[in-house]
């Protein structure tokens, strides 16, 4: 009886500390190619502990800078990838560059793509959430889009960084 009763604190113990352990929070963006690119990649969001990472490693890209950007809806059905409708912009900023008021919460920058055709970008924030109830936070339904051209931070409303031909649906997992 005794060692019956070990055995349940040490179940019950274990459950406790596995229900306190950090649970991490998944969603990923499987990058299809637009407007008659070659573009595909991934972009995986991972929040841990209230902070969200976000890494995407594309290719089919031309050499220098393409802007990347979340975009409101998530649907990439369109074959110019219009579809995902214009930048996700819950907090109604003007565009500019990440982290640097005033922004989109759905500007993210440049992805630097090097002579093979491919590039890799990270960002973490507190901005966001994946699957989180606070819509203003939530990336899980908005797009992914890569732009073939750089974000120039300035023009309104999405930066002049020209055709879209990379879109994904931030999906959870």
């Amino acid at each position: 009886m005794k060692n019956l009763r070990k055995l349940g604190v040490l179940v019950f113990s274990s459950l406790l500390l596995a229900s306190c352990a950090v649970s991490e929070k998944k969603a990923v963006a499987t990058i299809e190619a637009k407007s008659g690119s070659t573009v595909s990649g991934t972009v995986t969001f991972i929040e841990k502990e209230g902070i969200v990472t976000m890494n995407a490693v594309l290719s089919g890209l031309s050499q220098g800078n393409h802007a990347i950007h979340i975009h409101a809806i998530g649907d990439c059905s369109a074959p110019d990838g219009k579809s995902a409708g214009g930048h996700w912009n819950p907090t109604a900023e003007n565009h500019g560059k990440w982290m640097e008021a005033p922004f989109h919460i759905g500007d993210i920058g440049n992805l630097v793509v090097g002579e093979n055709g491919t590039g890799m970008i990270e960002r973490k924030t507190a901005l966001w959430s994946v699957g989180g109830k606070d819509i203003n936070k939530n990336v899980v339904g908005h797009a992914i889009i890569i732009h073939e051209g750089p974000d120039d931070f300035s023009s309104q409303p999405s930066g002049a960084a020209g055709p879209r031909v990379g879109c994904g649906e931030i999906v959870r997992k």
